[in-house]
């Protein structure tokens, strides 16, 4: 059994931890914010000091934090992963990050025998709970194989998409398709209300009709009961459509749907929300 450590314990990355602990693996965690992972330590996983504690002693380490910049200070920062992992362990990302960072680590992964997956997921903290995440992953075919059974411990939607990069690359193509459908989940809603219809009534008709989504079937309910608590935080969404943008800016791509979304989603940062779920777009339309 490989040994795992486990970088990052916050609202999906525990439930990621648990599903590891429960598959009977032995398995290490940090976070930056220990108390948030002591939960897991009482449920049979270790602590570690320092990341490069973790790295010395696992032979898969995976990575689940907010920023890209977290992620290069995590690998290749004064006392990387890259520094301190076994030649021949395998790094898995899980956070939304940018092709160029992805590519870059399977780099120097590389240089020093160690393998590098960038695998970004969806199904927000939902998908985590229930182990049905979307995994999308950019890397060797070899690798993927080789790690594929830990990976089914945490979704069942996995799919390697091609080389380094690959997996961030589809990750914004989720992020993108996302983005312009929330705006139409609150739409819909909003509208439902104003015309004095029951929304949880609209729903039951339209989720499972040409206008259902994933969005919609989970998320909406939440927003008609006023639930924002974050599944997925607008402070990370916000990043990733930067990202997206940026990246379509490069290869001379125009996005309208994703840059208007991005501007609402900013706004309401502006207003204090950046650690709200996205389906608290909702709000902006309730206070119209």
């Amino acid at each position: 059994m490989e040994t795992i450590g486990f970088i990052g314990t916050g609202v999906m990355g525990a439930s990621m931890v648990q599903h590891l602990l429960r598959g009977g693996y032995d398995v290490i965690v940090y976070n930056r914010t220990k108390e948030k992972a002591m939960a897991l330590v009482e449920k049979g996983a270790v602590w570690a000091n320092t990341p490069q504690e973790l790295a010395e002693q696992a032979s898969v380490i995976m990575t689940m934090v907010g920023y890209p910049h977290d992620v290069e200070q995590l690998y290749i920062g004064d006392n990387g992963i890259l520094t301190h992992a076994q030649p021949g362990s395998i790094c898995i990302d899980f956070t939304t990050s940018t092709p160029t960072l992805a590519e870059n680590l399977y780099k120097q992964a590389k240089e020093k025998n160690i393998h590098m997956l960038d695998a970004p997921v969806s199904g927000g903290d939902i998908g985590a709970r229930e182990a049905k995440l979307a995994i999308m992953v950019g890397g060797d075919a070899e690798v993927f194989e080789r790690i594929l059974p830990l990976l089914q411990l945490l979704g069942t939607n996995i799919v390697l998409q091609g080389e380094a990069g690959s997996g961030q690359h589809t990750k914004m193509c989720n992020q993108i398709a996302i983005a312009s459908n929330m705006i139409g989940v609150c739409e819909a809603i909003a509208y439902a209300k104003q015309a004095g219809l029951s929304p949880e009534q609209v729903l039951k008709s339209i989720s499972t009709g040409a206008a259902g989504s994933w969005s919609l079937s989970n998320l909406a309910p939440r927003m008609m009961k006023g639930d924002f608590a974050p599944g997925f935080y607008i402070k990370h969404f916000i990043k990733d459509m930067k990202i997206a943008l940026e990246e379509a800016e490069r290869m001379n791509l125009s996005l309208p749907g994703l840059a208007m979304a991005k501007a609402m989603y900013e706004e309401l940062a502006a207003r204090g929300k950046e650690n709200d779920g996205t389906q608290a777009l909702y709000t902006t339309y309730i206070q119209r």
